[in-house]
């Protein structure tokens, strides 16, 4: 199988799993992906989904943006963006420490929550969403979860 160019996102995957200690099989279970697929993406033989990199994200207890940035989702000139918000939050004399921490608290929850469908659609094209072209973007599904989806 041909690897499908996703950068380095395999080795920094293998390298945060070593740093937190986790086996593969860890880290898995942790994510809620097959310890197959998770080898499959270290490899650089799968494109995970962002919903994917989101659930790796958590279970490495790193932001899903550094996976996103990783992938090719999420160009770190948008990542850098982002950091201004929460920087003008902090540097506003005009609401107290706990306001601040509040407005930052919020705008954190709106972006995670918005992650999976900003990745989706940045990754639409004009045949429809990338990723969707063919199975080896995907997990390996069940006989039975193929039933259920026709």
């Amino acid at each position: 199988m041909a690897s499908l160019n996703v950068g380095n996102l395999g080795e920094f995957l293998r390298e945060q799993r070593r740093t937190a200690k986790l086996s593969l099989r860890q880290l898995a279970e942790a994510a809620g992906v097959s310890n197959p697929y998770l080898s499959q993406i270290e490899r650089g033989l799968r494109k995970p989904s962002a919903e994917i990199l989101q659930q790796l994200a958590k279970a490495l207890r790193i932001s899903a943006e550094t996976l996103y940035v990783q992938a090719g989702i999420l160009d770190e000139r948008d990542r850098q963006d982002l950091l201004q918000v929460p920087a003008a939050i902090l540097a506003d004399p005009s609401m107290n420490e706990q306001q601040k921490q509040a407005l930052l608290q919020i705008y954190e929850s709106f972006r995670k929550e918005n992650a999976p469908q900003r990745a989706t659609a940045q990754d639409a094209g004009p045949t429809g969403p990338a990723g969707r072209a063919g199975p080896a973007d995907e997990e390996p599904r069940s006989p039975e979860h193929e039933q259920q989806a026709e």
